[in-house]
């Protein structure tokens, strides 16, 4: 990596942020809620990159994100807790050795999280992305599904359907902003060489890819395997930020999210899907406003329950109509994008 006035400048940005909102945290300059939704904008941009790695740079739809994310999730909440605590917990089937003995430091788990995830992938990966399309697709789905309903019936792991809870919250405001600064870092430094070249020359033509040489297989599975590993990642940050997780949080609707962050960023961008994962992590916390009753003093109005689903669906649709291509499209946002719009102005 060169160290190159751009670089400096991204490195000395990152450090900035990153002492900004230590500050914010340790001296709560902001209330708990806010903090709440930052972290949650942080996770949700790494799954966000994870998915537009496999989707938007390979080609390859993928609907299994939820399985993986629970993977990274419950791996993560099984390395964090204290034997005791699942001694105590595991109440359907008593917890079977090694699980209840083992425990970690926080950052061993999620990657413990993300490996394990990448694993799964990589079983997966052999013989499902064979198929393309809408076929991959179903095949994803069905994955994550089995994954939800092997975490159900295993009790002596998993504890079931009543889910994990008290798990240590050490998903800091910080650390979230770590791991998301680490996937768009590792993401960027592959997908801005002869790797990113080569997946995209797979995502628009197959044909002319194998013609030249490529290893269509080889390069899909990797790609597939790396999404999962950050979609671990996320998922175990998100069951600490939470403290409680169980398997119908893991259903189609998550996935439906992470892909819906995607594509209104811009598929096949980075920087779109961090805008993406933002705006509409924000939007959706907003919209809970609709559900809730509102009093204006003289007359109040009654919540509607399930509106704000219904309220987003239509952002969503308006997005795909007038602005198909995302807030980003393909391109990034740089600094030579900041020194272009200057001398526009100029």
């Amino acid at each position: 990596m060169r160290l190159n006035l751009t670089t400096l400048a991204n490195i000395l940005l990152i450090l900035l942020v990153g002492g900004g909102l230590w500050l914010v945290e340790r001296h709560e300059l902001i209330g708990e809620y806010q903090i709440y939704i930052v972290k949650l904008i942080f996770i949700n941009a790494i799954l966000a990159l994870s998915l537009n790695l496999i989707y938007g740079f390979t080609g390859l739809f993928s609907l299994g994100h939820a399985g993986f994310m629970a993977i990274g999730a419950y791996v993560g909440a099984l390395c964090t807790l204290l034997p005791e605590q699942k001694e105590m917990m595991w109440i359907l089937d008593p917890i079977i050795w090694p699980f209840s003995v083992l425990s970690t430091p926080f950052w061993v788990a999620v990657l413990a999280g993300g490996v394990v995830a990448m694993i799964f992938a990589f079983i997966i990966a052999v013989p499902v992305l064979r198929l393309g399309d809408d076929y991959l697709g179903i095949a994803t789905l069905g994955f994550a599904e089995i994954i939800r309903v092997f975490i159900v019936n295993l009790a002596s792991v998993t504890n079931g359907s009543l889910g994990i809870k008290g798990i240590p919250g050490e998903a800091t405001l910080l650390t979230c902003y770590v791991w998301m600064i680490i996937t768009l870092v590792v993401l960027a430094r592959l997908l801005f060489g002869n790797f990113g070249n080569v997946l995209r020359c797979i995502r628009d033509n197959e044909i002319a890819a194998n013609v030249m040489g490529i290893n269509i297989f080889s390069y899909k599975v990797l790609s597939f395997c790396l999404g999962a590993f950050f979609a671990g990642v996320g998922g175990a940050l998100l069951g600490s930020h939470l403290s409680t997780i169980d398997p119908k949080m893991f259903n189609f609707l998550l996935t439906f999210n992470v892909l819906m962050f995607v594509v209104a960023g811009g598929l096949g961008s980075l920087t779109g899907s961090l805008l993406g994962a933002g705006v509409i992590t924000v939007l959706l916390e907003w919209l809970r406003a609709i559900e809730e009753p509102m009093d204006f003093g003289l007359f109040e109005i009654p919540g509607i329950p399930g509106m704000r689903m219904v309220v987003f669906s239509l952002v969503l649709l308006l997005i795909i109509l007038f602005r198909r291509e995302g807030i980003m499209g393909t391109r990034e946002l740089t600094w030579r994008t900041f020194r272009n719009l200057g001398r526009k102005k100029a």
